[in-house]
């Protein structure tokens, strides 16, 4: 188990953190006909705005209350009440996800009554969700925000029902899963002829599509009619366990039993997946999921040569920290720094002696002193890895200085695959002492039981 600390630092060195209203809004962008809304200053929804389409490279649609000194003062309704109706009468979108900012959590706006107030001034507004969330960027982290703000939708969107719908499932993303990760889940689910409700699903609004006209709000997505089905789910199934309060939401408002699975990377973690979906469906593993075992098996023998004690740090949110982690130490990896953002439960099973809640200074520090020769964590780990003279292998958000940021897929046992792949390589391209080129079969065998293979002699 490991010891989760946290050092107390006046300030943070290069963050590793990205805030909740960002998460927040993250979501709400899985959703289709949807306008995310930061309920604060203008400048807290550019920086959100320039770190998404930075990452993504697609038009983020993206709106402002834009509170200034008087509103902050006086209150946020009058700013609130005017942004979703411009907002609707522009774009006729179907949800506002409203997410709160620093600035009116510390006034204390009272959202749910505006809501109230809001819908009673305006009639027009009647087929409109709005879904608030209170993502104050003073606490949490992307991964909480994102967490709350699918929760709020499911209390606030799902209606019980007594009906249900076998073949019918539901998915819970987490944050750390990419449109690509998606893609790759929704096809095993597809697999085992289950029809999957995705929220939120950044796989339909931010893959990279172009659609054949102009759109103001999402495009793709999570649908309204999706959201209020899911109710008549037969089972649910959260990915992290940041989803576990809205599966548990769901499950107190329409019954439907829920499994949350800790992470879908690596071959013990995607058997428990189909597992699962063999017991929902009924149905046993089809050929190409069977097939597509075998290759990760194939890959983990031809990989664990290089990974083999090496020494990885990595910087993450809490629940993609743990799936990386995880399969790292199944790989034969050690992991001798592990540095996130906020304390989680999940936290405690990362394979690793010390979990820091910290920045990229204490993920750099970490790295340095353990003298470990892969770093994994998001594009703000650059520096850290020049000055290190480490290779870094980029994961999570924000990832701004490599293309195809949406497109990695680390799940599933094809994602699985492609993983042990771009680390092995990245690993052989920077071999050092005792792994990589001076490591293989050839010489495990002249080593022998407990030795170790012959220095190279490149």
């Amino acid at each position: 188990m490991a010891e989760v600390l946290h050092p107390r630092k006046s300030l943070a060195i290069n963050p590793l953190k990205m805030s909740q209203p960002l998460g927040g809004a993250m979501a709400f962008m899985g959703v289709d006909s949807c306008m995310p809304l930061l309920h604060g200053s203008q400048g807290c929804t550019a920086f959100g705005m320039v770190l998404l389409v930075r990452h993504f490279r697609e038009a983020i649609p993206f709106q402002t209350t834009a509170m200034n000194e008087v509103t902050t003062i006086l209150g946020g309704l009058d700013n609130l009440e005017q942004a979703c109706l411009n907002i609707f009468k522009r774009t006729q979108c179907k949800i506002i996800g409203i997410c709160t900012t620093g600035l009116t959590e510390t006034r204390g706006e009272d959202l749910q009554s505006d809501i109230r107030l809001i819908r009673q001034r305006n009639p027009e507004l009647a087929e409109v969700a709005l879904i608030a969330v209170a993502t104050p960027d003073f606490s949490g982290a992307l991964q909480t925000g994102w967490s709350k703000a699918v929760a709020a939708m499911v209390e606030q969107m799902v209606p019980p029902t007594a009906v249900t719908v076998p073949s019918q499932v539901n998915i819970l993303a987490g944050s750390h899963l990419t449109p690509g990760d998606i893609e790759e889940i929704r096809d095993m689910v597809e697999a085992f002829d289950l029809d999957p409700i995705i929220l939120p699903d950044l796989s339909g609004s931010l893959d990279g599509h172009v659609p054949d006209r102009y759109i103001g709000t999402t495009y793709g997505g999570t649908t309204v009619d999706d959201i209020r089905a899911m109710g008549a789910s037969a089972h649910t199934i959260a990915i992290g366990q940041q989803m576990q309060p809205a599966a548990q939401a769901l499950s107190d408002k329409a019954g439907v039993p829920f499994t949350v699975l800790d992470r879908l990377t690596g071959l013990v973690a995607v058997d428990a997946f189909v597992r699962q979906l063999q017991r929902i469906s009924g149905r046993s593993a089809p050929a190409r999921l069977r097939r597509q075992r075998s290759q990760l098996q194939d890959a983990m023998l031809d990989g664990h040569f290089s990974f083999g004690r090496t020494k990885v740090a990595l910087a993450a949110e809490p629940d993609l920290l743990f799936a990386l982690s995880a399969f790292l130490s199944e790989m034969g990896a050690e992991v001798v720094g592990a540095v996130t953002t906020v304390d989680a439960p999940i936290l405690a099973q990362v394979p690793a002696e010390q979990v820091v809640i910290g920045d990229m200074d204490d993920f750099e520090q970490a790295a340095a002193k353990a003298g470990a020769a892969l770093l994994l964590t998001h594009s703000h780990g650059r520096m850290a890895a020049e000055r290190l003279g480490i290779p870094l292998f980029r994961v999570g958000f924000p990832m701004f200085d490599r293309l195809g940021a949406a497109h990695q897929r680390t799940v599933g046992y094809k994602g699985s695959r492609d993983l042990i792949f771009a680390l092995g390589n990245l690993l052989l391209e920077h071999s050092h002492e005792g792994h990589a080129e001076d490591w293989h079969p050839a010489a495990a065998n002249v080593a022998g039981e407990g030795g170790h293979a012959p220095a190279s002699t490149h």
